[in-house]
């Protein structure tokens, strides 16, 4: 009996959407699924192209770090899932199943400028009601130690020290790297990391248009962000 095969066969439905979303070219990108029950996340096998991936050579990985099904080495980005799902993954946050990552150019320019992204117009708010953090640079003693696991643990520190929320923001950026993006399962994460490029792509125009530009008015974020996501929320069809 295959214990993995609904995480691995997600994992590898979630990755063909990266290529299809022009998210990546080549193999820059992966996504992971999470199984909290059984402690264990699926992921794209290192260096291999899109096109040449099956559900059978996803990796499953456990919580420790020690891969427990699978032939070919994970993604060189696993320990840094590890960790997110380790830290974000308990209590309030249990929702997270799924995390992205790609170098797609205008979410990793931002990354690269080492800006946070500000919540310019109301397609911002729609997903996040704050701007899209960014870390600082990993310290040269964080590179040395475990490069990828200290990027978790920089991911970690800064909504920690920003007293953010991963579910009520699902995205960020790593300055000098790239986005991270994760959601409720492998295909929302994905889905957010669309999202995300197209926010920052809209926030390149809109400073290049005005490079004074401000961020919109708190009673239109508000607004946006409740529509979808409060209580009372009205975007979208009721469920019957």
């Amino acid at each position: 009996m295959d214990d993995y095969k609904n995480i691995r066969e997600e994992a590898f439905e979630a990755n063909l959407e990266i290529p299809k979303r022009n998210l990546a070219i080549y193999t820059w990108g992966n996504v992971s699924a999470f199984d909290p029950g059984k402690g264990v996340f699926a992921i794209k096998p290192s260096g291999v192209a899109y096109d040449k991936l099956a559900p059978s050579s996803m990796v499953v990985v456990d919580l420790e770090g020690k891969t427990v099904f699978g032939t070919l080495n994970p993604s060189s980005d696993t320990e840094t899932h590890r960790i997110l799902y380790r830290e974000f993954s308990s209590g309030a946050s249990s929702a997270l199943r799924g995390i992205t990552h790609t170098h797609s150019p205008y979410a990793t320019s931002w990354a690269q400028a080492r800006k946070p992204v500000p919540v310019f117009g109301t397609t911002h708010a729609d997903y996040g009601a704050e701007p899209i953090p960014c870390t600082a640079y990993l310290s040269e003693e964080a590179v040395k130690n475990n490069y990828e696991r200290e990027t978790g643990n920089l991911i970690v520190e800064t909504f920690r020290l920003e007293n953010r929320d991963p579910l009520r923001m699902p995205m960020v950026l790593v300055a000098g790297h790239g986005p991270f993006t994760w959601g409720k399962n492998a295909a929302e994460a994905v889905y957010h990391a669309a999202v995300l490029e197209e926010i920052c792509k809209i926030g390149c125009f809109t400073t290049l248009l005005n490079p004074g530009a401000e961020p919109l008015p708190s009673h239109i974020i508000r607004k946006h962000w409740e529509r979808k996501h409060g209580s009372g929320a009205s975007y979208g069809q009721r469920k019957s």
